[in-house]
């Protein structure tokens, strides 16, 4: 188990799951809709059970390449710790299992599962075609608040899109910041990446331009929702931590990637579903 924990790197749960919590509660707090604790625990198992398929499948399909970057040498399958073959198995399992889960939350969202299955594995084929994987990455995650939101409902709501565009474009700029570390490895082997085509200085630049209009969409629900005073906390909370990794990444000093890569996304992520949690409890 722990192998496989290291397998899909489950502690970046952390980064969609907290959104996923924002859709769910959303739907209760805005709808008619009655909170119901098997449907909470339906759609925490499809998150689950979603990255589970996107990284193990991302393991499997990259194992080649894993092996002779210097950084991903040894990770789980070209490090010999799990069969490729295993990989394979555990992705179509965790496919199988998502989209069971699925029948039994509505049928709108048993019948998109296919489609949210499609993005999130397909994500792994972009980096060897085209620079624009990140924001394929954004899409698979930005599922989470709709998908959630959708569980609930069975219905689409514009509000929910603006925490999926948030999400989108929030993973999509820390994740140019995440590939600043392999943009030679990426031309040398003729991958696909924003920095490795347009260069660290204009990389960063993109990925600032990502997370203003990530900022925009969480702020652009006050039109259309009520919210009270944890909420602005929260996008105080959320912007500020976007413009601290920015200020502590540079062009020629990358060296605090994993701070602004894992630790303050996933803590960016957490308080702002907490002031938005307590907003919606507070306003009860």
């Amino acid at each position: 188990m722990k192998k496989y924990f290291s397998l899909v790197l489950f502690a970046h749960t952390i980064f969609a799951m907290p959104f996923a919590f924002v859709g769910f509660f959303l739907a209760v707090s805005t709808t008619l809709y009655p909170f119901d604790w098997m449907k909470l625990v339906f759609m925490i198992l499809c998150m689950v059970f979603a990255r589970n398929s996107a990284m193990a499948f991302n393991r499997y399909l990259d194992r080649d390449i894993d092996a002779i970057n210097p950084r991903t040498a040894n990770r789980d399958i070209p490090g010999g710790r799990i069969p490729a073959k295993h990989a394979l198995i555990f992705t179509l399992i965790n496919c199988a299992l998502f989209v069971f889960t699925t029948y039994f939350i509505n049928t709108l969202c048993f019948y998109l599962s296919p489609v949210a299955l499609f993005v999130i594995l397909g994500y792994s084929f972009t980096k060897r075609f085209t620079a624009l994987c990140h924001l394929i990455l954004g899409l698979g995650l930005s599922l989470a608040p709709i998908g959630a939101y959708l569980a609930v409902t069975n219905e689409f709501n514009i509000v929910p899109i603006f925490y999926s565009l948030a999400v989108l474009t929030w993973v999509s700029g820390f994740d140019i910041i995440f590939a600043l570390q392999d943009d030679e490895f990426d031309r040398s082997q003729q991958l696909y990446s924003i920095p490795a085509v347009l260069g660290r200085k204009k990389a960063l630049m993109v990925s600032s331009s990502l997370h203003v209009l990530s900022v925009i969409f969480v702020l652009l629900p006050l039109f259309f929702a009520s919210f009270g005073i944890f909420y602005f906390a929260g996008v105080i909370i959320f912007a500020s931590l976007l413009v601290y990794q920015h200020r502590i990444i540079k062009p020629d000093d990358i060296s605090r990637v994993g701070l602004a890569f894992g630790t303050t996304n996933g803590i960016a992520s957490v308080l702002f579903a907490l002031c938005f949690l307590l907003d919606m409890l507070v306003r009860q």
